[in-house]
This record gives C-alpha cells, sequence and structure tokens, in this order.
C-alpha cells in the first residue's frame, strides 16, 4: 500500500516538475511512467527498489544525488544532467510537499551550525575538498588550474583563454601599480598571483590556503616564473594574517566562510587593506532571499560551505567600514565555464575511477551537473565586490576597466606563467565530448 501511495505521489510531482522535455520513470515493479510534452531534451530513469522512490520524495535535494551515487536510480537513457535539467528548469511553478517544507524549515534553522568555521573545522573542510589527489583536478581543469567562474568574452572561447580573461578583468578592477603588495585569501594553486606579478606588474604576492595539495603546486610553480622572490605561499587562516597590503584579492573562497562569520572576515579585510588600497572579492552568491546551503553539496562536496545572499553579506560590509566602490553579477558565465568542465571530465572519467571508484566518479559528474544546472535555472551567480576605505581610491567611472585589460593584454605577451605540466603535475587537454554530451 505504501508503495502504491508513494508512485502516486512520485506521479503527481513529477507531473508538476516537468512539462518541458520528455522524463520516462521505470518503476520497480515494472509500471512506466511519461513527464512532459515529447520534446528533447529526453532522459530515461529507473528505480531500482521501491524504497528510493520514497527517499527520494521526502528529502529530494538530499537523495536524488545519493540514489545515484548508490546505483538506485539508473539514468538509462540521456545523463544525470539531462534529468536534472527536466527537473529544474520549471521548478519555481511547482510547490514542494509538506515534507519538503519541513525539511527546508529546519535545515535553514541550522545554518549557524552547519557553518561553525572556526579555524580547526574550516581546515577539515578545506581538505575534504581541495586534498583530494591532485591528478583529479587535472582531469577536467585548465592548464593554470584555476578552480573558479571563467570570464567568457564570447560564447566559442576555450577554457584556458576564458579563465586568462577573468584573471584579465580581475586584476584590471584591483588597478594594481608596479611594486604594490597583494594579498590572495584562498590563493588556490596560485595562478592568480602569477598573474598579478608576472602581467599587471605587482612587487609582491602573498597567496594564503588552508590546502596542503594546493600550497604545494603553488610553490612549485612560483619558482618557475621570472620572479620567484616575490611570491609567499602559506598554510594559514585568513584570520591569523597580518601585515599591510595594497591590494587583496579573493577568488572562490568567501563561500567557505559561513554565515556566522561574515563580520569577522570583512573586519579582518580592512584591517589588512592599506588606508588606500583596493579588495576585489569574487564568489558564488544567491540572488534571492537567504537561504541553506544543499544539503547533498553539505554533505559530499563542500562541508561549512554557504551561498550568500546580497541581504546577508552587504551589512556585514558596512559594518566593517569598507566602503563598496562596485559591483558585478556574472550570471552564466559559471554555466558555462561548469559545462566544460563537465565534457573535460567525463572524456576522462576512466581516469577518475582509477583514482577513486565508480560510486567516486558518479558522485563528480553528479557535482558538476547539479552546479551546472543550479546557474542555468535557479537563482545561482557570482558576484565580484570591489571594495576600498576610502571611495576615492577608484576612479569615479567605469573606463578604467576598459583601459587596464588592453595593457594588460598587451603585457601578457611576454609574461613567464608557467603551468603545471610544465611542473611535472599534469594539467588536462582541451577535449570536448560529441553533441556536448
Amino acid at each position: 500500500m505504501l508503495q502504491a501511495y508513494s508512485e502516486r505521489l512520485l506521479a503527481t510531482t513529477l507531473k508538476d516538475l516537468v512539462r518541458r522535455g520528455t522524463l520516462d520513470v521505470a518503476l520497480p515493479g515494472g509500471r512506466r511512467l511519461n513527464f512532459g510534452d515529447g520534446t528533447a531534451p529526453r532522459a530515461s530513469i529507473r528505480f531500482t527498489d521501491a524504497r528510493a522512490v520514497l527517499a527520494l520524495l521526502l528529502d529530494p535535494d538530499l537523495r536524488l544525488g545519493e540514489l545515484f551515487m548508490d546505483e538506485r536510480l539508473v539514468v538509462e537513457e540521456g545523463t544525470i544532467y539531462d534529468v536534472l535539467e527536466l527537473l529544474l528548469r520549471d521548478a519555481d511553478a511547482a510547490p514542494p510537499n509538506a515534507a519538503v517544507r519541513f525539511l527546508d524549515a529546519v535545515r535553514m534553522s541550522m545554518r549557524r551550525f552547519l557553518q561553525n568555521n572556526r579555524p580547526g573545522r574550516a581546515r577539515a573542510n578545506v581538505a575534504h575538498h581541495y586534498d583530494l589527489d591532485d591528478r583529479l583536478y587535472a582531469l577536467f581543469l585548465d592548464r593554470q588550474r584555476q578552480y573558479s567562474c571563467a570570464y567568457f568574452e564570447h560564447p566559442e572561447q576555450d577554457l584556458d583563454m576564458a579563465q586568462l580573461a577573468k584573471q584579465r578583468h580581475i586584476a584590471a578592477k584591483l588597478l594594481v601599480e608596479p611594486g604594490q603588495r597583494v594579498l590572495d585569501i584562498g590563493c588556490g594553486w596560485g595562478g592568480l598571483t602569477r598573474y598579478l606579478v608576472e602581467v599587471a606588474g605587482a612587487g609582491h604576492a602573498t597567496g594564503i590556503t588552508l590546502s596542503e595539495e594546493q600550497l604545494k603546486g603553488a610553490q612549485a610553480l612560483a619558482a618557475r616564473t621570472a620572479h620567484p622572490d616575490a611570491y609567499a605561499y602559506r598554510l594559514e587562516d585568513y584570520r591569523a594574517t597580518t601585515g599591510k597590503f595594497d591590494r587583496i584579492v579573493s577568488v572562490g573562497m568567501f563561500e567557505h566562510v559561513g554565515v556566522g562569520f561574515h563580520d569577522t572576515f570583512f573586519r579582518k579585510c580592512r584591517e589588512l587593506l592599506a588606508d588606500d588600497g583596493v579588495m576585489l572579492l569574487h564568489f558564488i552568491g544567491n540572488s534571492d532571499v537567504p537561504d541553506f546551503n544543499n544539503p547533498w553539496i553539505e554533505k559530499y562536496i563542500f562541508p561549512g560551505g554557504h551561498i550568500p545572499s546580497m541581504s546577508e553579506f552587504t551589512p556585514a560590509i558596512e559594518r566593517s567600514g569598507l566602503v563598496i566602490t562596485d559591483i558585478e553579477v556574472l550570471r552564466l558565465h559559471y554555466a558555462r565555464t561548469l559545462r566544460l568542465w563537465r565534457e573535460r571530465f567525463l572524456a576522462r572519467r576512466s581516469e577518475a575511477v582509477a583514482l577513486y571508484d565508480e560510486r567516486f566518479a558518479r558522485m563528480w559528474e553528479y557535482y558538476l551537473s547539479m552546479a551546472e544546472t543550479a546557474f542555468r535555472y535557479q537563482d545561482i551567480a557570482v558576484f565580484q565586490v570591489q571594495l576600498a576605505r576610502r571611495q576615492e581610491s577608484v576612479p569615479l567611472t567605469r573606463d578604467y576597466i576598459a583601459e587596464r585589460k588592453a595593457r594588460l593584454r598587451r603585457a601578457e605577451a611576454g609574461a613567464q606563467l608557467p603551468s603545471l605540466d610544465e611542473a611535472g603535475i599534469p594539467a588536462s587537454p582541451p577535449t570536448c565530448l560529441p553533441n556536448g554530451a
């Protein structure tokens, strides 16, 4: 009886969700359901047991990914990306059931507990994701190992050039001048710091990270530049950093701060920033009202993570004494970035299986697919927030951005920017699956 009720509820739910495209569902007892208008994209899934159907209905945000990882939900036609696209692109029109509404309220109330990112916990959270086998990231990232949103100057731009364009865009907004001291909070493998020194002309760049694997990569590459003494990379929490910096940049790190630590973060940045300094903060944000972290992402990918809304981070900036001098919203740039990452990963999926196992490869495919659909069909975007201690530290018009980008583009031709494969760390080739699968 419970199985019959679950199947009826699933049919009602999917009828509301899937309005365009075609989704075919095979139930454990052999019954098949069809949803949508018969057009593309098309996908077919199969539930292997009755409890899988009930689990999905009770907690879809968590269980869909788990069922796919555990092969209790099998994609028989299309890809998991196709399934997610069908489920999410018209999801705003479908009200959640009572169980989902209750879980949403519970998760919202638990945000500060789950994001209690004190130094020890922050280090463990970073290690969970960023200290995976470095060869995994070589499967899908660009040659400079930029693990953040690229900036596409035109739709067909390849990943390496779009990531270079992102660095150029950030450097222009930072207004870097020769000889200046730069701090990169959450420096990754050091690609941006190398650009700011070798191309933009910064005198010294300090990069801090909580990832031991990224630290080793950044140090190895800095040694191969024309100015190896211009870099200092440290395994360090931002709260422990001291000194004064002319420029501060942080890309893809603020999502890991936690909603309860916004004030701490911005007050520290103000303390570190010179009186006439400029800061550029690049991060994933929520363009809707505040929300909780996706529970599947929280459990398997980014524990302690948070996608802040503008109404959450701007009050913390105001309280810190920093001045917002510019905000830019990069809307679909990350969706395109994730599409290219997913294509590259799937082209070398067997290598991920060899590094870990089949379940891990399914988890990573789900992660990249889910993230892309979130940027395409949900209220997720990338914010670039420019900050200063004094409002006169930044020009009054945006003309300077184009002027500086043109200057940086010319400087790139003579710059030495070693890639990870040159340092003995293999990088991902620019592969692409047929038909964008």
